[in-house]
C-alpha cells in the first residue's frame, strides 16, 4: 500500500482523535461501526494514491511493449499486479507477451487463466479460453522424455519431418516414373501389335467415320471403340489429336 501525503496523514489522526476522545460517550456498538466505517475510509484514501503510481507503471509498461524491450514489460506489468492483483486487463496482456514474444506457453496459461477468474465473461474471456486451448495442446505434444522442448524447437522438428514425408513421396513418384518407363504401355503393346495400326483423330471424326475410312463400312466402329477403351472417354465425343489403334482383323 502507497504511503499517504503528510497532510492527508494528519486529517486521518484528527478525525481519529475525534473518535477517540468521544469514544466513553458512544455506546460500544456505535464505536464499533465508526471504526470500521473510518478504515474503509483510510483504505479507500490509500487506494486512491495507488492509482497514479499504478498507472505509470501500466503506461511505461505499455511503452516498453511498443518499442520491443518485452522483458522490462513484463518486469513493469508484474510489478503493477503487486498493488493491483485483480487487474484483469494486466493479466491479459502477461498473458499475450509470454505466448506471442517470449515463447513460454507456461506463464501465459497462467496469466489467461488469472484473467479468466477474475473476469469470467470480460472482453477477452473466448480470445483466452481458445489461447489456454492452443498452449495446453503445445505443451502436450511438446513434452520428450521428461523434458519439455520449447516451441521453436517442436517447430523446428515438425518441419524438419515434413521435409522428409516430401523427400519420400518424390522418391516414390520417381521410382513410379521410372518402373512407367521400363513396363510398356497397354497403348505400346497394342501399337507394336503387327495386326494393328495407329490413327490420329481429326476435327470431326466419330468412330463410325473411321470405322468407314478404314474399312469401308460403319459397322466396325465397336472393334475400334475396344481397341481404345483405355483412351476413349466418350465414343460419342472423340477428341482430336489423341491416338487410336486400328486393327486390322
Amino acid at each position: 500500500m502507497a504511503r499517504a501525503s503528510g497532510s492527508d496523514n494528519g486529517k486521518l489522526l484528527a478525525v481519529f482523535g475525534v473518535v477517540l476522545s468521544h469514544s466513553r460517550r458512544i455506546s460500544e456498538p456505535m464505536r464499533a461501526r465508526l471504526v470500521a466505517g473510518l478504515t474503509v475510509l483510510i483504505i479507500a484514501g490509500c487506494d486512491r494514491m495507488i492509482t497514479p503510481r499504478h498507472a505509470q507503471q501500466l503506461k511505461d509498461a505499455d511503452a516498453k511493449a511498443v518499442s520491443g524491450d518485452f522483458a522490462r514489460a513484463i518486469s513493469l506489468y508484474e510489478s503493477a499486479l503487486e498493488d493491483r492483483p485483480s487487474d484483469a486487463e494486466v493479466h491479459y496482456k502477461l498473458g499475450l507477451l509470454y505466448d506471442d514474444k517470449m515463447d513460454d506457453p507456461l506463464n501465459a496459461i497462467h496469466h489467461f487463466k488469472r484473467y479468466l477468474a477474475i473476469a469470467p465473461t470480460g472482453a477477452h474471456a473466448a480470445d483466452v479460453k481458445n489461447f489456454v486451448k492452443r498452449d495446453e495442446l503445445s505443451l502436450l505434444t511438446s513434452v520428450s522424455g521428461d523434458a519439455v522442448m520449447s516451441r521453436a524447437e517442436a517447430t523446428r522438428l515438425r518441419n524438419e519431418n515434413l521435409t522428409l514425408r516430401k523427400e519420400l513421396d518424390d522418391a516414390r513418384g520417381r521410382a513410379h516414373l521410372s518402373a512407367e518407363r521400363t513396363t510398356p504401355s497397354a497403348k505400346d503393346a497394342r501399337n507394336n501389335d503387327a495386326n494393328s495400326r495407329t490413327y490420329v483423330v481429326q476435327h470431326g471424326d466419330t468412330l463410325a467415320s473411321i470405322s468407314r475410312k478404314f474399312f469401308k463400312t460403319s459397322t466396325r466402329w465397336k472393334q475400334i471403340l475396344d481397341a481404345n477403351r483405355d483412351v476413349i472417354d466418350n465414343p460419342k465425343k472423340l477428341t482430336a489429336g489423341q491416338t487410336l489403334v486400328i486393327p486390322r482383323h
